[in-house]
């Protein structure tokens, strides 16, 4: 580990005491091996349950967010690297289910054409790469697979994909699984923001801790005092032109489950 990362137990009371809220990936840091770990969802609700704002903010694709948004212990997801965001507005009658996009449906329409054109092109020119299995339910992003349904491929490969997509003028972010890409100025970062003005939430920096894993969750490490790597974010360091200022010691869910426990016990005893 890079001495420029503490460990957990370096995040202390007056790191946790202005939070109003938790935001956090999915891939690799809710989950582990490729499954949700029961611990972190366990967290998640704890979190909750303690007060705090607690939204996702994941490359997964529109449809695994409106059932995050409608099923998991949450006050919103964001999804597809900031393209949109989901939440559960109250009603008199109950709940009902919002979105938000970044691009009105006609510009969404016309860069889906235009990235449905080029896959073909960068599934060629990179052997062993696939479209994600969850393509089908994207709106504003193309995800190709490198190591999730596919064989791992090696970083020469992931190097090819990013290419490829800097080649047709699309932005483009690794996660720990895919390589997605896209035409227009958002990220998760800029997500977040538009998601905290929907719900009536400060989006100071100061108060909310971010935790992740990978490439594409470089802007919320940078915006963010208390941002978090599960352990697994070493594999990533070299990619991140800003770290992390923590690092768990256990890997994807169990880290940020370790996290969450240290967030609500800091909070519990008070300063001291």
């Amino acid at each position: 580990m890079n001495g420029r990362l503490r460990p957990l137990s370096a995040l202390g009371h007056a790191d946790v005491s202005p939070l109003v809220g938790v935001l956090c990936d999915i891939d690799d840091t809710l989950t582990h091996g490729g499954r949700l770990v029961p611990e972190a969802f366990q967290a998640l609700a704890a979190l909750r349950a303690a007060g705090l704002v607690v939204i996702p903010v994941t490359g997964r694709p529109a449809g695994w967010c409106d059932l995050i948004a409608r099923q998991w212990p949450v006050d919103g997801v964001v999804g597809e690297n900031g393209g949109l965001w989901f939440w559960m507005e109250r009603t008199g009658s109950g709940e009902r289910l919002r979105r938000g996009f970044w691009q009105p449906g006609d510009e969404r329409a016309r860069n889906r054409a235009a990235l449905d054109r080029a896959a073909d092109a960068i599934l060629a020119a990179v052997p062993g790469t696939a479209l994600a299995s969850d393509q089908q339910y994207r709106e504003l992003d193309l995800a190709i697979d490198f190591c999730e349904d596919v064989p791992p491929l090696p970083r020469s490969a992931v190097d090819a994909i990013v290419a490829s997509f800097d080649a047709i003028g699309a932005t483009c972010k690794v996660s720990s699984i895919h390589v997605n890409g896209w035409f227009g100025a958002f990220d998760k970062l800029a997500g977040f923001g538009r998601l905290a003005g929907e719900l009536g939430v400060p989006a100071d920096p100061a108060r909310w801790a971010f935790v992740g894993d990978s490439a594409n969750d470089a802007p919320m490490f940078s915006h963010f005092p208390v941002s978090v790597g599960v352990s697994n974010v070493d594999a990533f360091l070299d990619r991140l032109p800003e770290w992390p200022q923590f690092r768990c010691d256990q890997p994807g869910g169990f880290g940020f489950a370790a996290f969450a426990a240290r967030v609500l016990a800091l909070r519990a005893l008070g300063p001291g």
